[in-house]
């Protein structure tokens, strides 16, 4: 079995697992050198470690059994995704409606405001620009074809 079947296989797995928990949904499976498994999942409400907890020991035990790994030999993490992971689902969008996000475009250039609300094609941000008298608040709709990356800014008041 090649990388891309077991990952399939293990995205798979966790999909069952997680499926009692309808708030709960799988972002992304990652295999990393020598059989390190991140599995990244959240939920609409945020994901308790206890939860990420619960959700490890029944996926290490199905891997195990499923005997995708020769003896065993294998390192598993479930989290959910941090700051430093970029939104992938339309669901993480939704989510993170009212927090401020960077958005990296496919050309290149950088927009960084406030997401006022996502959908199946794009998502809508409000950019402040400029200071004091001079500050202008402008609305971007950005498709989602050419967003490259989306990640949450943490903003200290």
């Amino acid at each position: 079995m090649n990388i891309e079947q077991k990952a399939a296989k293990i995205r798979q797995i966790t999909e069952e697992i997680i499926s009692t928990d309808a708030d709960c949904f799988l972002v992304d499976v990652k295999l990393k050198p020598g059989n390190n498994i991140q599995v990244f999942v959240d939920a609409d409400a945020g994901l308790p470690l206890s939860r990420c907890i619960g959700y490890n020991r029944a996926l290490y035990k199905q891997i195990e059994e499923a005997a995708l790994f020769n003896d065993g030999d294998f390192a598993l993490e479930v989290s959910s995704p941090g700051l430093e992971e970029p939104l992938k689902l339309l669901r993480q969008y939704i989510k993170n409606i009212g927090r401020v996000v960077e958005v990296v475009l496919k050309d290149g250039r950088k927009i960084t405001g406030k997401m006022l609300a996502a959908d199946e094609q794009q998502v809508t941000l409000e950019e402040t620009k400029g200071k004091g008298k001079k500050q202008e608040i402008v609305q971007h709709s950005i498709l989602f074809n050419d967003i490259k990356s989306t990640k949450i800014q943490i903003v200290f008041h």
